[in-house]
């Protein structure tokens, strides 16, 4: 079992660190535009900067509320595995991708309002603006492909394979830092060079994943009295249900992070950036437990269509023994003790390694020294989430995406009615007390619901 649980995990970890560094490599070469000659003498490097930072923002706001779309094809696609069912695994995915397809055009489709949106949210200065509109328009294109990969994603870790992703994630990193590279300081392009650059690697990474899917082995189609045919297990309404159910949790996990990032603007520029620096704390624990939690869709998903498999035999072999519900508790046992070593590991480190991590992020003394008073917070933080991102995991992978989309409308509650009491704590304490309380409450809630679950 723990060998099953690592050979999804540890790629997922490489993916999860890998995903990042796309809008990080952006950043690089823009910050060292103004050294080249062929730059120097056009946009500032600073509004370049601040350009690439503010359409990266858009896309990851835009993109962020499709991630059902992996989520999703996980799920549905780990059982059919389970199962066995080679149609319903290729059924899943072609509905995937219609779906991005469809999303994806709309989303080019929409692009002013888009803008339109992001100007009034963001707010950035003329020159910075009038460049982002420039990086935004020509990435807008890759909306499609972004898509598609999300949904190719989800698929392949439904199909017990999270090497794939990882070697795409890894591929389409490398081969647009190649790119942006060569059209930023080769060619001149400037900001727009680093988005097309970007729109390229992404899709070759579509291609790449193309390719890789047709290398991938499919169930050969089941007949006879044990078939569960694709179109009663994996049909449009139960594709739109679970993805209906995960659109509208991504909605409140924005909705509580805009807030955050918002109540804390309101405490002036320093405790935003302190937060900013803190919130890099959390992300970095997410990016370990996160790929246990996919380990989690792949298997739990799995075990629970072999075990609808075997209540289908059950009909005309009453006397046959049960297994998958077995395996699957040993399987949420083991992925359990996993995410508390890790929770553990990094609760300790936080303690004692916190102020040393926060200068791997900045070098601003008065930065790190402001943030020393909400250190004793980022303990809590692991020991909070980590049974929430285990969850989350599990349920998708039962597609018990129902459950998952209540727990997150009560947490994000909690999150809001704590922060409009009147609470005797400094306003960023409250909000991190607030923070944790929202990430206790999805644990705890999903906890006590997981009974009926697994």
């Amino acid at each position: 079992m723990n060998r099953e649980i690592l050979r999804i995990a540890i790629p997922g970890i490489v993916t999860n660190i890998t995903v990042p560094l796309l809008g990080i490599v952006d950043l690089s070469i823009v910050g060292h535009m103004s050294s080249s000659l062929l730059y120097a003498s056009s946009d500032g490097g600073a509004a370049a900067i601040g350009a690439i930072s503010v359409g990266g923002l858009i896309f990851n706001m835009v993109y962020w509320l499709f991630n059902f779309l992996r989520m999703g094809s996980s799920g549905l696609t780990a059982q059919a595995f389970g199962r066995q069912d080679g149609a319903g695994e290729r059924k899943v995915l072609r509905m995937g991708l219609q779906v991005a397809l469809v999303c994806g055009l709309c989303i080019f489709a929409l692009q002013r309002p888009i803008e339109w949106m992001a100007h009034i949210i963001i707010a950035p200065t003329g020159q910075v603006w009038q460049l982002a509109i420039a990086y935004f328009r020509i990435r807008i294109w890759a909306a499609p492909a972004v898509l598609a990969l999300f949904a190719m994603s989800g698929w392949f870790v439904g199909m017990q394979n999270a090497r794939y992703p990882m070697f795409i994630a890894i591929g389409q990193n490398l081969l647009n830092i190649v790119l942006s590279v060569v059209l930023v300081f080769k060619a001149g392009m400037g900001v727009e060079g680093v988005a097309l650059g970007t729109v390229l690697s992404q899709y070759a990474g579509l291609a790449a994943a193309i390719v890789l899917m047709r290398r991938t082995p499919f169930h050969a189609s089941q007949s006879g009295s044990e078939s569960l045919a694709a179109d009663a297990q994996v049909g449009w309404s139960s594709f739109f249900t679970v993805n209906r159910d995960i659109f509208f949790r991504m909605v409140c996990l924005i909705a509580v992070t805009t807030a955050f990032t918002s109540f804390g603007a309101r405490q002036g520029d320093l405790l935003l950036a302190v937060n900013t620096m803190l919130i890099q704390l959390f992300l970095l624990f997410s990016y370990f437990s996160d790929a246990f939690s996919l380990a989690g869709e792949a298997l739990v998903g799995k075990y629970m269509g072999m075990e609808q498999t075997e209540l289908a035999r059950q009909a005309s072999r009453p006397h046959e023994p049960l297994s998958a519900r077995k395996q699957l508790r040993k399987c949420v046992h083991y992925l359990f003790l996993w995410a508390g070593g890790i929770t553990l590991f990094f609760s300790l480190l936080y303690v004692s390694g916190a102020h040393q991590i926060l200068k791997l992020f900045t070098d601003d003394l008065q930065v790190i020294a402001a943030a020393q008073p909400y250190l004793p917070w980022m303990f809590w933080v692991p020991l909070a989430g980590f049974a929430a991102f285990m969850w989350d995991g599990i349920f998708i992978g039962a597609t018990a995406t129902r459950q998952m989309m209540y727990t997150l409308l009560l947490s994000s509650l909690v999150f809001f009615l704590l922060w409009l009491l009147p609470l005797p704590l400094a306003p960023n304490h409250h909000l991190w007390f607030c923070f944790i309380a929202y990430l206790a409450t999805r644990s705890l809630y999903q906890t006590w619901i997981a009974r009926r679950i697994v």
